[in-house]
Formats: C-alpha cells, sequence, structure tokens
C-alpha cells in the first residue's frame, strides 16, 4: 500500500505527480536531493549544491514541494469540506481570499477545499510554462523567476497553516502526524535558506516556524 494508505482513496482527488523538468539538470538535482534526504539532514538537503545554478535548484525544489503538499492536502479531502471549512483560514486570526490577478483579479472569498483547488491549478499554470519553468538545458529563467517563485511557496505555506489550524487531530488520529511535520520542516528550512517567505505571512505558524530555525 502506498503512503497514507492512498490506495483505498478515490484516486481522482489526486493530481498526477509532476516530474522536474526533463531537459533541465532536473533529474541529477532531483537525484540529489533524494539522497540528501535520505541521510536525515533536512538542513543539509536544503543548501544550494556546490556550483550548481539557483535557479535550476529553486525550480526543481519548487515542483517537489507542490508534490508534497498536494499529496499532504490529498489525504483531507474527505474532511476538507465546503461545510467543515467554508473559508480558506489559518485560525480565527487569518482568513485568505483567492485571486490569481488573471481571471480571479479582486480576492474572492471561498471554501477552503476551493481555495486548494484554484491554487494547485495556478501552481501547475505555471509550473508547465516554459517561459517560467524552462524545459530544455541551457533555456534562460525569465527576470521574474524569483518572484513567481516566491508567490508560489507564500501560497504553498497557507495550504500547511490551514492544516495544522483545521485539520491537525484528524492527521493525529490518521498517525500522519510525523510526515506532515518533516515535510513542513523541510519546507520551512528551505524557504528560510533562500529568503522565499516574508516573516510577517509565516504569522499563523510562528512559534512552530520559530521551534524549526532555531534546532
Amino acid at each position: 500500500m502506498s503512503l497514507f494508505g492512498l490506495g483505498n482513496r478515490n484516486q481522482k482527488t489526486f493530481r498526477p505527480k509532476k516530474s522536474a523538468p526533463s531537459g533541465s539538470k532536473g533529474a541529477q538535482l532531483q537525484k540529489h536531493i533524494d539522497a540528501t534526504l535520505g541521510s536525515g539532514n533536512l538542513r543539509e538537503a536544503v543548501k544550494l549544491p556546490p556550483g550548481e545554478d539557483i535557479n535550476e535548484w529553486l525550480a526543481v525544489n519548487t515542483v517537489d514541494f507542490f508534490n508534497q503538499v498536494n499529496i499532504l492536502f490529498g489525504t483531507l479531502t474527505e474532511f476538507c469540506t465546503a461545510n467543515n471549512c467554508p473559508t480558506m483560514s489559518a485560525g480565527p486570526k487569518y482568513e485568505y481570499r483567492w485571486a490569481d490577478g488573471i481571471t480571479i483579479k479582486k480576492p474572492i472569498e471561498v471554501s477552503a477545499p476551493k481555495y486548494v483547488e484554484y491554487l494547485m491549478d495556478w501552481i501547475e499554470s505555471q509550473l508547465d510554462d516554459e517561459t517560467i519553468f524552462p524545459q530544455r538545458l541551457g533555456a534562460p529563467f525569465p527576470s521574474n523567476f524569483r518572484d513567481v517563485v516566491k508567490t508560489i511557496f507564500k501560497r504553498l505555506f497557507r495550504v500547511y497553516a490551514h492544516i495544522y489550524h483545521s485539520h491537525f487531530q484528524k492527521i493525529v488520529s490518521l498517525k500522519e502526524e510525523a510526515h506532515l511535520n518533516t515535510c513542513f520542516k523541510h519546507f520551512v528550512l528551505f524557504t528560510w535558506e533562500f529568503r522565499l517567505i516574508d516573516k510577517a505571512e509565516l504569522a499563523p505558524l510562528e512559534d512552530l516556524v520559530e521551534s524549526i530555525i532555531q534546532l
């Protein structure tokens, strides 16, 4: 059986796993990520490998974290419903509204599952856009690449914040908290290493983030 018992759930709720850009050094870098993660030292695993291009490193990790959050949230789809989670929130003080700047320019209030659906669709469209995430070896990254990556990570953080605030007891009952905590620790250390999320954005999980960074 696959991780979290995904085998016995409705597979339609899961997106196909995105793979690293094939024509780039993505496959090599993915092997490096897998090897360093296997060592258990997450702080080392997030560092830019010597001699590698930072944009390539950001790109392959963005795909990786997208996949991780996608799978984590996928385990909660039967619990995170429009009825149970009518707003995308991270506790009473933090509510997130959706806008992509293209089809939805003014932020709208949507349920948590709808927000995540919009978000994953939007990230997927960024990852599939070769002018942003080039597939060919040597193709240039756009000048705004880091800004796009920052927006992706900022929004992925919101999914973690919602999971921790609204579904942590369910995660515990499913015995998934160790995996969730490891994924989040990896995510935080990576965003911290490359300064991808403003500190103010981390406020809903401030104590947890601080405990990870200071370990």
